[in-house]
């Protein structure tokens, strides 16, 4: 008889399938490794084993014991399978930006999921990274496996996931490519390619609103990179230790409808039925290579997870016409809108230490009612002429305090490709204006009858 004694038996050992139509006019060959065929439907089984087994060998694990990690879902789902197998208990903190399929699986494999808010900074104690830190904590006899900082998450890919790529092309791979998050990924597969083949050209996917592309160019960690995006799985706001960014050659930002639409492609014209970071990891690889391949080269994508896992987002019609991702009609996008200004001098803004009767003169000036507050270089509030004019009415002698003194939150920064209804629904009583930051790190602010006037035209 052939059969597994458990399930966590079967990891590894995915398959390569090779692209034959959304690669159309792209030189050389591109190949796939499907990560969803791990018995957790994701490449994040490889290191919950590896993370669990190497806890037990160093006895920081013991039987009985609790795991506590925040995940975005798939590294919460490898656990469970291995806590299952093994006999633990499973505590799993999740940014609300989460799909509810990935809390729900979760939950149904026995897990207890915590749900945290997404926008918020990672030391903040409402973050998932912090919450998770506080349960291991409080709770005795628990562990917090940290796939960001462990360092057997990078292990597990160079033990398993590099070699079966490298056998599997035969060492003819030139060229590999996968999203980048934690960093154990792109960077663990990556160091035991170039060991066997120095030539190994490695691209890492990022997204739009994190920070690891401007870091690897120029060494700089610039908060003004970071603002919220939707694809879950890639990118960050941290810089974890398992990024080693002399494993990476190369990163390409996707935007977040990019991504949704090619996972949906590789469904519908390659039969892949993969996640949403399938899709970025497999638009930033072409990207590149519609450049730099070339007829004999061989590239290897990443594919991490399951087309489940997004059943009522990226494969859900609604969802994807209301965040302008599948278009009925053209919608305009932020880009659009801020292309379209000519003769514009730039961003106006106030420092929080102007008095505001200072200020009030100078919206006056520039006909603008309502400007971001900043403190230097960082976006610290903003003021609009109702709530001025309604402070001075309750006490006249606020003209002479600091604008901080009054200034209400932050606008709150979206992405370039966000389209016209999903910035309509962002502007309302308590955010009445949106700030984007383009490609040259240019911030520029959205208004309502912005918003009016791409509408009418």
């Amino acid at each position: 008889m052939r059969y597994y004694n458990t399930l966590i038996e079967t990891i590894g050992n995915t398959p390569l399938v090779k692209l034959n139509r959304v690669n159309k006019g792209i030189k050389g060959t591109i190949l796939v490794k499907v990560e969803y065929f791990n018995p957790g439907n994701s490449v994040k089984d490889r290191i919950a084993l590896k993370m669990i087994e190497d806890a037990e060998k160093s006895g920081q694990l013991k039987p009985g014991g609790t795991i506590i990690e925040g995940t975005s879902g798939n590294t919460g789902m490898g656990l469970a399978l291995v806590a299952q197998a093994k006999g633990y208990k499973c505590i799993f903190t999740l940014a609300d930006k989460q799909s509810q399929e990935k809390m729900d699986i979760l939950r149904a494999v026995g897990a207890e999921v915590i749900v945290c808010p997404t926008n918020v900074s990672p030391d903040d104690p409402r973050s998932y990274y912090s919450v998770a830190k506080k349960l291991n904590e409080d709770i005795p006899n628990s562990i917090y496996p940290n796939q960001y900082d462990n360092p057997s998450n990078t292990l597990a890919h160079y033990e398993s996931t590099g070699p079966e790529i490298w056998n599997d092309t035969d060492g003819k791979i030139t060229h590999y490519a996968a999203g980048m998050g934690t960093g154990g990924t792109i960077c663990g597969t990556s160091k035991y390619l170039k060991e066997q083949k120095k030539e190994v050209v490695s691209v890492a996917i990022d997204s739009y609103g994190s920070v690891f592309k401007k870091y690897k160019e120029t060494g700089i960690f610039d908060e003004k990179e970071i603002y919220p995006y939707l694809t879950e799985g890639i990118g960050e706001d941290i810089l974890p230790k398992n990024v080693d960014f002399d494993m990476i050659d190369h990163i390409v930002k996707v935007t977040d409808k990019d991504g949704a639409v090619m996972a949906r492609r590789l469904s519908r014209e390659e039969g892949l039925f993969c996640g949403w970071s399938c899709g970025s990891a497999v638009h930033g690889a072409l990207e590149f290579a519609r450049d730099h391949l070339k007829e004999d080269d061989v590239m290897v994508i990443l594919l991490p997870d399951h087309g489940t896992r997004y059943l009522g987002k990226v494969y859900n019609d609604n969802w994807m016409k209301d965040h302008g991702f599948l278009e009925t009609r053209k919608f305009a996008t932020a880009k659009d809108i801020i292309s379209s200004r000519s003769g514009s001098s730039g961003l106006k803004t106030i420092d929080k230490n102007l008095k505001v009767g200072e200020a009030i003169l100078t919206m006056n000036q520039y006909g603008i009612d309502q400007v971001p507050v900043v403190d230097g270089d960082e976006f610290v509030g903003s003021l609009n002429d109702t709530h001025v004019l309604k402070s001075l009415l309750q006490n006249p002698d606020i003209k002479n305090q600091p604008v901080s003194d009054i200034m209400d939150s932050p606008f709150q920064f979206v992405g370039m490709d966000n389209t016209i209804d999903v910035l309509s629904s962002l502007i309302q009583k308590e955010n009445k204006a949106l700030l984007v930051r383009d490609h040259q790190n240019e911030v520029h602010i959205v208004t309502q009858s912005d918003l009016l006037m791409a509408i009418s035209e």
